[in-house]
């Protein structure tokens, strides 16, 4: 499959150059690329993220980059298959939540920690800092990635009032990593892991009984009209999940000089932080609309927040060590992104 699309592709290219129809037009769109993604397309992500980065791409390039959006999984495959697409190229670029592929890339965990994230705009700075320094030869070097960030505060959407670790106790959960997944288990839930897309049906035919996701992404997948009750916490997030936009590399390795800084002068840093903070700036309209319908809504704090805390610190102690066993230091780690969000000024 990604021969004959590469093939075609490139075979398309040539013979419109050779023949010289319209050498203009051929000039004007010379690399068109695929964009792959689970969301549907009016999701926030595709609509105030993917395709603002991908109107700029083709704007910097004078047209000569045309890239086309496919939104949920139309190219085929599940989305935990999107990060070998972009290996294999099935697509140029994909889009897709890290830990649906668990303990394949373990250093990105650690923007996972529970309680660990203040502000995604800050975390999502570090995790690119730390993705050059450690991951991009590493974990990455298969892949060209584009950009690196987190969503908002993770919190809980479920079908009863949710305010202390026992509440949890029995309950089906979505997980969407294997941090999660570790977080729900402690606390006594039933982790159940499924990508995003999935979990409408889920709720509605009451295979889970609610699922971790932030805001933003509630409005599309209409959770607050499949559950009536949302846990949030004080302070530091539950949890948060990480996200790459990766290109394959051969493709990204292929491109002219000049179209490779069209993409990198849209990429990177500034690109990663944009992205986190975009999400999580979406969280408040779609945390309205569930006001709106009157779910309710509990804040967890004080000394109910401790007691989270404490289910949940064991489970950092357990990924330094996870992390060691793989030569990994797990520590460093933690101190490194620790200090990179603190420094962070905006």
């Amino acid at each position: 499959m990604t021969l004959t699309r590469k093939t075609f592709l490139n075979l398309a290219g040539a013979a419109a150059l050779a023949m010289g129809f319209g050498g203009t037009a051929a000039q004007a769109q010379e690399v068109t690329m695929t964009l792959h993604q689970f969301l549907p397309a009016q999701a926030n992500v595709p609509k105030l993220i993917l395709d603002v980065w991908a109107d700029k791409v083709e704007a910097a390039s004078d047209g000569r980059i045309k890239i086309d959006r496919f939104p949920s999984m139309q190219l085929g495959g599940s989305p935990p298959e999107l990060m070998d697409q972009a290996i294999d190229g099935v697509a140029d670029i994909v889009w897709t939540v890290v830990g649906y592929t668990p303990g394949r890339y373990p250093s990105t965990e650690v923007f996972e920690m529970p309680f660990m994230m203040t502000d995604a705009r800050a975390m999502s700075s570090a995790y690119w800092q730390m993705f050059e320094k450690h991951m991009k030869d590493t974990e990455f070097k298969d892949v060209h990635i584009l950009g690196t960030w987190v969503h908002g505060p993770g919190l809980l959407h479920v079908n009863k009032e949710v305010k202390t670790p026992a509440d949890m106790d029995g309950m089906k959960i979505r997980g969407g990593s294997r941090t999660v997944n570790t977080l729900m288990d402690k606390l006594g839930a039933t982790p159940v892991g499924m990508p995003v897309p999935a979990i409408p049906e889920a709720l509605s035919k009451g295979v889970i009984d609610g699922t971790t996701i932030p805001w933003e992404v509630t409005g599309a997948l209409k959770v607050p009209e499949l559950v009536g009750n949302h846990t949030e916490f004080e302070g530091n997030a539950l949890y948060t999940l990480t996200f790459v936009l990766a290109m394959n590399k051969d493709r990204y390795e292929s491109l002219p000089a000049d179209l490779q800084k069209v993409v990198d002068d849209n990429s990177g840093l500034e690109f990663s932080i944009f992205a986190g903070g975009t999400m999580a700036d979406a969280d408040a309209p779609s945390r309205q609309a569930a006001v709106d319908r009157g779910n309710s809504i509990v804040t967890v704090s004080g000394a109910d927040l401790e007691a989270w805390q404490a289910v949940a610190d064991p489970i950092i102690k357990e990924w330094v060590a996870d992390m060691d066993s793989k030569g990994i230091d797990g520590q460093a780690l933690l101190d490194e992104a620790r200090a990179l969000m603190d420094a962070y000024e905006g």
